[in-house]
């Protein structure tokens, strides 16, 4: 599973919501080929339950499932992995939980974070906002440059931009070095998120495919 992440384009990150089972389904029509469940307010054993059907969706569509923050529940679903960040467990005890083919994302919000989660045990990392969002209550955004800093970095694990994907500022991200896109809003507030999910990730294709033949 961690191998195959670098080829990997739009990563859906979303709350619990009454649709999720469809709402899931219809963002990997579109084209998500990643997605995490990620809500603050759920307990464990509800969460736990939510988790367990976007599992079963994802897997019948072919793509990996990670759980936000917890990996002792990613370990009792069967999760493909967890997604952390900078006041969550460890990437190191996250890997002690979930064995070696667990795949493990990290958070970084700033360029010291960046540099410091040089030698962890994360598979991918994540970087920014580069807006402000909702999702990141009192976090101003990073702007683009947190992104030129990542891409000039000698790290070689995959990484995701957060923060504001869509069709329209996908170009300007992709000019600054950005490769793989996690999306919230985009998705999360659209009443149609199967043409939503397929219009950024044509963007997505797009920007890559000019950045390759320039």
């Amino acid at each position: 599973m961690r191998d195959r992440l670098a080829d990997r384009r739009l990563y859906l990150c979303t709350g619990d919501r009454p649709d999720l089972e469809s709402f899931i389904a219809a963002c990997i029509r579109g084209g998500v080929d990643i997605v995490q469940l990620r809500d603050k307010d759920l307990d464990a054993r509800p969460l736990l339950e939510r988790a367990r059907l976007a599992l079963r969706v994802c897997r019948g569509l072919g793509v990996p499932f990670l759980l936000n923050d917890r990996p002792d529940l990613a370990l009792e679903v069967g999760a493909d992995g967890v997604h952390v960040g900078q006041d969550d467990a460890p990437p190191e005890l996250c890997r002690r939980i979930l064995g070696p083919d667990a795949v493990i994302g990290f958070s970084t919000h700033a360029p010291g974070e960046w540099d410091a989660a040089s030698e962890n045990a994360a598979d991918y990392l994540s970087a920014g906002p580069v807006v402000a969002t909702p999702t990141k209550p009192g976090r101003t955004g990073t702007g683009l440059d947190y992104l030129r800093h990542a891409a000039a970095s000698p790290e070689t694990r995959p990484w995701f931009v957060t923060g504001g994907a869509t069709p329209a500022s996908v170009p300007g991200m992709a000019a600054a070095g950005a490769r793989r896109f996690v999306v919230v809003r985009w998705l999360t507030q659209s009443t149609e998120p199967e043409a939503a999910a397929r219009a950024l990730r044509t963007a997505i294709d797009t920007a890559l495919d000019r950045s390759v033949s320039s």
